[in-house]
């Protein structure tokens, strides 16, 4: 697997909370976390959970950020948004791995190939890395993640639960 991914802050704590982090590394061989994003994880201090996982998973690598351009900056998003898509946007191919709605439509706009947690547990259903999507979309809630009801039935559809 040769593909690079970046990810914000949301993915790696709700990943981080319910012990799903390893998902992620089915996506990309390398996994780019932002400067901004990593101080965003570290502000609760250095024991909590996504700060360890940050610290000790040699695949997540915590790399500089650059000067946001002004297509991004344009967008008024939060300074972990914009590193993860100012580093995706430089790099062609690379997945930007972000919840933010907003976010997400910038993504797009700009040709950004995108995906967010709930995208990775369903990709993870699909390819047979765990046998039912619904438990780890249940653990992820209660970890804080925010889904409807809807987004949760329509998502569940399209992987047969």
């Amino acid at each position: 697997m040769d593909k690079l991914a970046v990810v914000n802050a949301s993915p790696l704590i709700f990943l981080s909370r319910g012990h799903h982090i390893e998902l992620l590394h089915n996506f990309a061989r390398q996994i780019y976390v932002p400067e901004p994003v990593a101080a965003e994880i570290k502000v609760k201090g250095n024991q909590e959970i996504t700060a360890k996982v940050l610290e000790d998973t040699p695949w997540l690598e915590v790399t500089p950020s650059k000067a946001v351009p002004d297509i991004i900056l344009n967008w008024g998003l939060g300074p972990g948004e914009s590193a993860v898509l100012t580093l995706a946007h430089e790099n062609p191919g690379m997945e930007a791995i972000i919840d933010d709605l907003s976010a997400r439509k910038c993504a797009a706009f700009l040709q950004i190939p995108v995906r967010g947690t709930l995208g990775i547990v369903l990709v993870a259903k699909k390819r047979g890395l765990i046998p039912q999507a619904r438990p780890l979309i249940e653990d992820l809630i209660r970890s804080g993640l925010y889904l409807s009801r809807t987004i949760i039935d329509e998502a569940l559809k399209r992987v047969g639960e």
